[in-house]
């Protein structure tokens, strides 16, 4: 059995009744046996009042025009958990299910409570049976035992959930979105965290969420790819790695470990057309992930590259744990950055506390708790 799994997708309103993918993606999908990609977006209007709080974008997007691209590309399956899709609350959930079972389109990795998110998707064809599973990281849109969200990135049910899996089919495969945005390189405890579901039974771990494709690795004989990056996504962005993704088509077997193929995909910057990469384009955006493969399976090497990525956001989170940032007036805030007033506040003794409260397992569970209540 082919099937395909594609990165992010989300067509803003913008777009509405346009040719925005080329007809070599859509044979590529025709022919294809099951294709799975990840709806970044809840399908609804752009209703103010249905935003949930939240830091960063709220996504959505026309339920008919988004369907048509889907059915366009001959999609099976989507999956759900991800950061975004709660970004209208319930209803945007509703929606979106709403939807997708009206065209025939399945899904997976959310629900109306945790119970129903958690559940996975076995897809069957002559004798083999996969079953998908879908995680996401802890945002904003996490379901919970009596809320509606996302199937949560947890190691302890997700194993659970791998191995209850592994038992009631012939294979298992792993979505997951999470991930360092714009980070080519997965950090060493992701690594880690990854293998170890393959250990409790996963057959491949198929990961997106942050908008650059990453390297690859086989582990105990699965497939692991650490970052698709975009499929299409209808925003504009500086970084070149926004319009570059890849496509991975899994070659599964009953008896055999699965195989898999990446196809690279393109944006064109100022349309978004999305086409299959050819000829020297497509061979860069390869040579890219081989040469992010061999660091991601070279421990000290990625453990340097790791360290390198935190001095690169070492500003931006220092800042945002920082008391300064509850400023609102930037004149005020540019002169206590100028006499090094943030320092001042952000001092030693202040951030051993911000480490003492999320290291500890303890801690962390009561902060959440507290700052999670309605």
């Amino acid at each position: 059995m082919n099937i395909l799994i594609a990165g992010d997708f989300f067509i803003s309103d913008s777009f509405k009744n346009t040719e925005l993918i080329g007809n070599c993606v859509t044979n590529l999908f025709n022919n294809s046996d099951y294709n799975i990609l990840n709806l970044e977006s809840p399908l609804i209007a752009n209703i103010k009042k249905e935003r949930i709080n939240k830091i960063g974008p709220h996504l959505q997007s026309d339920p008919q025009n988004s369907i048509t691209f889907l059915e366009k590309l001959n999609i099976d399956l989507v999956t759900l958990a991800n950061n975004h899709i709660m970004d209208y609350g319930k209803k945007g959930l509703e929606n979106t299910f709403y939807f997708l079972k009206k065209n025939k389109i399945n899904h997976v990795g959310s629900g109306l409570n945790l119970s129903q998110a958690s559940q996975f998707k076995i897809i069957k064809k002559e004798g083999l049976t996969i079953a998908i599973l879908n995680f996401a990281e802890n945002e904003w849109s996490i379901a919970k035992e009596n809320k509606a969200g996302a199937n949560p990135l947890d190691i302890i049910d997700n194993s659970r959930q791998i191995k209850e899996a592994s038992l009631k089919c012939d294979k298992v495969i792993c979505i997951i979105h999470g991930g360092h945005e714009y980070n080519n390189h997965p950090s060493p405890s992701m690594v880690k965290h990854y293998k170890y579901y393959v250990e409790c039974g996963a057959d491949a771990i198929i990961c997106h969420h942050t908008h650059c494709f990453s390297g690859t690795e086989i582990y105990r004989g699965s497939p692991i790819i650490y970052g698709l990056g975009n499929f299409i996504f209808t925003l504009d962005n500086q970084n070149n790695s926004w319009y570059k993704g890849l496509v991975v088509d899994l070659i599964v077997d009953k008896n055999e470990n699965i195989r898999f193929n990446l196809i690279p995909v393109t944006q064109e910057k100022s349309t978004f057309s999305l086409k299959v990469s050819k000829d020297d384009e497509k061979y860069q955006i390869l040579n890219e992930v081989s040469s992010y493969s061999k660091i991601i399976t070279n421990p000290d090497l990625l453990n340097l590259q790791w360290a390198k990525f935190v001095d690169l956001k070492k500003e931006q989170y220092l800042f945002s744990i920082n008391p300064i940032q509850f400023f609102d007036n930037k004149y005020l805030l540019s002169a206590f950055r100028k006499i090094h007033f943030d320092k001042i506040l952000l001092n030693k003794k202040l951030k051993t506390k911000f480490l003492h409260l999320i290291r500890c397992e303890a801690h962390k569970e009561l902060v959440i708790s507290v700052l999670d209540e309605d």
